[in-house]
């Protein structure tokens, strides 16, 4: 018997599976595509989780059944107190943020993961045909959300120093002169930016600050790798300079500083906060109890031990990255990251297609990476500095590759990436 004929939601047929998602399906002996986390500090896990046990052992050998059962039930859909007191002196003490000390901690928000986190936020945010100004290239679980929603991507291109915010001021201006209304917001990655590698400095920080907050326009600061800074100067998040915090969405989470428990803290604007909060309410309830009290005992006893052993982990992947692809892959162009998870590589060839050249010789050569087109929009519109025009964005660059680094080992990348940068001299030569 046939199933109903019933039409899907209209962003099913404008927003295909991610390309990352689909790229998981293939089991390849170099895995260079999804930010997986591969350095974890996993010996605190186990002495976190003993703590816990015996925290819940002593209270029903104490009778006091009701507090283990609240470890596995519902809870308050902004978070745990106690977790969320510890996330404010995070960003207090490490991200220079000023939080109260008494009552910060209400300013933050604990999401399932920040990816929840962008969903929300642009859940609250967009109306169909709303501008969002994001960078170029920019993250696809972002930039396919803003879709979902039916949104228009305007996508601003940077340099090695990420977004410009010269640009980003000119974009906005056109935006209102070509449609008669302003975008809502700017999405960036300040600390080593998903997927091009590149971490702004202070003076485009506060600069593109000062374009939000002179354009009437939310800024989100998304820092996923904010702890994942391996080489140089450790800079303020924008949120940092947003003093009053009415402009910045400052979003983390703990699964690239600690691992995947799917635990993201959040500071918003009051009046964002607490919209997302009602979202946050029909979207999933609340995050999952016991993950919090994980995450709030590892950074009560762990954090400052381990972190720095993850990001020497980090320095030497990409270091063995770095390395092999100036050694070995043909003339082209790359980022040189501070931080994160990813180098950005162009072939100077524009006619060469990555996907095309992932589909047919990497992959059967059991390498694997994301090409570069999957990190543009699917639609909207692309700022073309020298004309001050806004163009079709449909038309994506084909000649990129994003290489992840963080899940395999130093010494297999090496190899991996020797054998890639001998099938593209093979093929653009």
């Amino acid at each position: 018997m046939p199933g109903p004929k019933v039409e899907f939601a209209v962003w099913t047929r404008l927003i295909p599976e991610s390309e990352i998602r689909r790229l998981l399906k293939f089991k390849v002996k170099y895995y260079f595509a999804g930010g997986k986390p591969g350095v974890l500090p996993l010996g605190a896990f186990p002495m976190i989780l003993n703590t816990l046990a015996l925290q819940e052992l002593e209270s029903i050998f104490s009778g006091r059944e009701v507090d283990v059962i609240e470890d596995y039930n519902y809870g308050p859909t902004d978070g745990l107190p106690e977790v969320r007191k510890v996330m404010a002196n995070m960003m207090r003490e490490r991200d220079g943020i000023d939080l109260d000390p008494e009552e910060g901690w209400k300013e933050v928000l604990i999401t399932t993961g920040s990816q929840q986190a962008i969903h929300l936020v642009l859940d609250v945010l967009l109306n169909p045909d709303d501008l969002v100004i994001v960078p170029a290239p920019v993250y696809l679980g972002f930039v396919n959300v803003v879709t979902k929603f039916r949104g228009q991507v305007i996508a601003v291109p940077g340099d090695k120093q990420g977004m410009i915010p010269e640009y980003v001021d000119r974009a906005i201006d056109k935006a209102i002169s070509k449609f008669g209304r302003k975008p809502k917001l700017i999405y960036v990655v300040a600390d080593s930016d998903n997927p091009s590698g590149t971490t702004m400095p202070e003076n485009r920080r506060k600069a593109l600050l000062d374009v939000a907050k002179d354009k009437g326009l939310y800024l989100v600061e998304d820092a996923a790798y904010r702890e994942i800074q391996f080489r140089g100067e450790r800079l303020k998040p924008i949120r940092a300079f947003d003093e009053d915090g009415s402009t910045v969405i400052y979003m983390r989470t703990t699964s690239k500083e600690v691992a995947v428990l799917r635990v993201g803290y959040n500071l918003m604007p009051p009046e964002v906060r607490e919209e997302v909060i009602k979202a946050k309410g029909y979207n999933d309830l609340c995050t999952p109890t016991i993950t919090q009290k994980i995450a709030k005992v590892y950074y009560e006893r762990y954090f400052p031990q381990f972190i720095e052993k993850v990001r020497e982990g980090y320095r030497k992947r990409y270091e063995a990255m770095a390395k092999a692809i100036d050694e070995d892959f043909p003339d082209g162009e790359r980022t040189d990251p501070t931080g994160g998870f990813f180098i950005w590589w162009e072939a100077p060839k524009k006619d060469f297609d990555s996907k095309k050249f992932l589909e047919e010789v990497a992959i059967p050569n059991d390498v694997l990476y994301v090409p570069g087109q999957a990190f543009y929009p699917l639609k909207g519109y692309l700022f073309h500095p020298e004309s001050g025009d806004l163009v079709d964005a449909s038309h994506r660059p084909t000649n990129a590759l994003r290489l992840s680094y963080s899940y395999m080992e130093p010494e297999v990348i090496e190899e991996g990436i020797r054998k890639l940068g001998s099938l593209l001299r093979d093929h653009l030569s």
